[in-house]
């Protein structure tokens, strides 16, 4: 059985990564330019094919047949070449994100006030399915009657989701809407699914607020796409195993901790571990400013260096699949926490004082030691979600980040 995606310009995609966990078929990327689609889906050699922007109106007129779902939204994401060669269009976009409405937002929403940011393809979906659960959908546009400039008549609104590519990799960072002007909020969605969490899904975490991206949404399209040419149903529980291994695939390991406390030695021997680039930030620093960090510290004092480490943290953090040794100071500026955070786990690594390595680091020589601890103890326990100690093997302490990871 022949499968893939099709659509203009698909770049990376995790479709055949989460096809090949479904099933044993081929599944290829198909990247046609407009004026190919037509005769690809007619005469191309595939059974099923997924079908993606902008493409999933081009390809309508070409099925015999549509699903209910489908003909209801106006929008194709799945075809299946049935044996006579006529062509079965489907949308299990619709599928998808019910399955992460259902695993985010618990009880009805029947009556209550949904924002939808966008108009697009996604919004179609995503509205159709909350008017279906019977919300009071309000789809929010540039220039409609209900647009970014007037959300304050919506403040009561309880659900929020955006279908909107804004914060979407690599336009990191950037939030469609503050979270602020919706006090009664129960819950916000994305479809967004890289990086894993958006400015926007990042607000929802600080305010307490049940809050998810696409990656659950994007699985479970697939595993209903995959339903459809195989003609039989999956296990459900194929959606949280899928899911729970993109996404650890996806993370980056990111180790913070004081100078000197081994985390470059500890990241090489997880990067080995896990078969994933290594990067150190310093490094990364140094190659982009062209000196050494005491170079830099010389010439432009520690507030330059952390403005370039900021920098430098902006563009890792926007990466998947790393592991990350970061400088130890880079807990002193609250604007990092983001930009790891938004693809990572944290991790910070404790050792004792008087067994810090301190060459090459001008803070750790010229400045308090213990002084600088007191300081930034409480940085290193609020950006972490683990803390392990290194005072064993560096082999030891790799190990058991990879069970804490577990």
């Amino acid at each position: 059985m022949r499968c893939g995606l099709l659509g203009e310009k698909l770049g990376h995609s995790y479709s055949p990564q989460i096809h090949a966990e479904l099933a044993d078929y081929e599944y290829k990327l198909y990247e046609k330019a407009p004026d190919e689609v037509e005769a690809f889906v007619r005469e191309g050699d595939w059974h099923g094919l997924n079908v993606t922007i902008p493409y999933k109106k081009t390809v309508i007129p070409l099925c015999s047949e549509l699903s209910d779902t489908a003909r209801a939204i106006g929008s194709v994401n799945t075809l299946l070449r049935r044996p006579d060669g006529t062509i079965f269009g489907d949308n299990t976009d619709a599928f998808g994100f019910e399955t992460l409405l259902d695993r985010t937002v618990p009880g009805s929403i029947e009556g209550k006030k949904a924002l939808v940011l966008g108009t697009g393809g996604a919004s179609v979906t995503v509205c159709a399915v909350l008017r279906g659960r019977g919300a009071q959908v309000v789809p929010i546009s540039r220039s409609g009657e209900d647009n970014y400039e007037n959300l304050g008549r919506h403040a009561d609104a309880r659900l929020l989701v955006n279908a909107t590519p804004v914060g979407m990799y690599p336009k990191n960072g950037v939030s469609p809407v503050e979270l602020s002007a919706f006090p009664k909020l129960e819950a916000v969605l994305d479809v967004v699914y890289n990086p894993a969490r958006t400015a926007l899904l990042m607000q929802a975490e600080s305010r307490g607020i049940p809050c998810a991206g696409g990656l659950t949404m994007l699985v479970a399209q697939a595993k209903r796409s995959a339903e459809i040419y195989l003609g039989h149903t999956l296990p459900d529980s194929e959606l949280a195993r899928i899911t729970g291994k993109l996404s650890r695939s996806m993370q980056n390991i990111i180790l913070i901790g004081m100078p000197g406390c081994g985390k470059s030695t500890v990241g090489r021997i997880l990067a080995r571990k896990l078969d994933r680039p290594c990067v150190e930030a310093d490094r990364e620093l140094e190659r982009a400013a062209g000196m050494r960090i005491p170079a830099i510290f010389e010439r432009e004092g520690e507030a330059g260096f952390r403005r370039r480490e900021t920098a430098i943290l902006s563009e890792l953090g926007k990466r998947s699949g790393i592991v990350l040794s970061t400088g130890g100071g880079c807990v002193t500026r609250s604007e990092n926490y983001p930009l790891l955070h938004q693809n990572g786990v944290i991790v910070c690594l404790t050792r004792p004082l008087e067994k810090l390595a301190r060459e090459g680091r001008p803070l750790s020589q010229n400045g308090d030691l213990k002084a600088m601890y007191e300081r930034r103890r409480p940085l290193y326990e609020k950006f972490a979600d683990y803390t392990i100690d290194n005072t064993g093997t560096p082999e030891e302490t790799a190990n058991a980040v990879l069970e804490a990871l577990t």
